[in-house]
């Protein structure tokens, strides 16, 4: 039975590590898959779109992400041992962090980007987008790389509009449609 795990906040260490690849015998393992629905029920429940391990204090290379928006090419999915292979564009936006509560900043990322990893299964896959899809495999893969949206954001600050708010809880996902609407 999944459950909520706890999420950890900027200041605790693991959130700095890279974090170490998931070894393919890691995916028969029922504590990984346990890992693994234990994730999109914590992700839900903050609510939040995407959510990377370390984020529940475990130092491996694999997320989960669902911006819930009703399209199948934007999940839900596992990723484990993203890599990019695709980068282009650049676009700034506004960008929380379910790890960092409370807070807001503008930060430049790719505009499309095309990621390869594993699924839970172990069979390859390629994920692919632009937006807000685009914007969280990237947020999400920093994470396994140790790095914190604040790293690279400007204008960090407390959220206040609505907008803010939203983005701060690390959600975002009302702002999918937002930004459809837009």
């Amino acid at each position: 039975m999944p459950y909520v795990r706890k999420i950890i906040e900027e200041g605790h260490p693991t959130l700095r590590k890279v974090a170490k690849k998931v070894r393919p015998a890691e995916l028969d393992d029922a504590l990984f898959q346990q890992l693994l629905d234990d994730m999109f029920v914590t992700m839900y429940e903050a609510p939040g779109i995407g959510l990377a391990a370390p984020q529940v204090d475990v130092s491996k290379r694999v997320f989960t992400i669902d911006l819930q928006d009703g399209d199948p090419d934007h999940g839900p999915f596992v990723v484990v041992n993203p890599k990019f292979v695709e980068r282009r564009g650049e676009v700034e936006s506004l960008e929380g962090c379910l790890s960092v509560p409370g807070l807001v900043g503008e930060i430049t990322r790719s505009e499309f980007v095309t990621v390869i990893g594993l699924d839970r299964d172990g069979k390859k896959i390629r994920l692919e987008g632009d937006g807000l899809f685009a914007r969280c495999l990237q947020h999400e893969i920093d994470h396994l790389d140790g790095v914190l949206y604040i790293d690279r954001a400007k204008n960090v600050r407390p959220a206040v509009t609505p907008e803010e708010l939203e983005a701060a809880e690390g959600g975002e996902a009302n702002s999918a449609a937002a930004e459809a609407a837009s």
